[in-house]
């Protein structure tokens, strides 16, 4: 059973933004900010992948840890209508690999950042995160 009414939680999960949330900002400033140039949710690729670097043909996804399934300790599953949340969240997960493929095959590398390597972190933690993203795209 839900902890709030049905109208409720359907206009709190119609908030949810699926772009420009404060995890993506965070990695797209930060990279800007090393130099980094780059497209956003570019739609000719497989999953419309977050950020799109064309010069080292690779994409970024940063990942909500809820919505894709992380298993870290941000993620737990929903206790009210679990058979809904097990079909969405496994098939995001499918979902997600199936793009990885796709991008693969194309000859683009895939990065990605979860959600919890940024959240409730200091500056100098994210700054490390997003270090290590500009040290993968250099690396190729």
């Amino acid at each position: 059973m839900d902890i709030v009414s049905q109208k409720k939680r359907s206009k709190m999960m119609s908030g949810i933004q699926g772009k420009d949330t404060k995890p993506e900002l965070i990695v797209r400033k930060g990279l800007f900010g090393r130099g980094f140039r780059y497209r956003l949710h570019e739609k000719q690729l497989p999953g419309k992948p977050d950020l799109v670097f064309p010069k080292y043909k690779t994409v970024i996804h940063v990942n909500g840890c809820f919505w894709h399934g992380h298993d870290c300790k941000l993620f737990k599953w929903p206790k009210s209508n679990p058979a809904f949340w097990k079909k969405k969240i496994n098939g995001t997960i499918e979902r997600d690999k199936r793009n990885h493929e796709k991008l693969t095959k194309a000859g683009w590398r895939s990065l990605t950042i979860w959600e919890c390597a940024l959240k409730n972190k200091n500056s100098a933690e994210i700054n490390r995160e997003i270090d290590k993203l500009a040290e993968s795209l250099l690396s190729r």
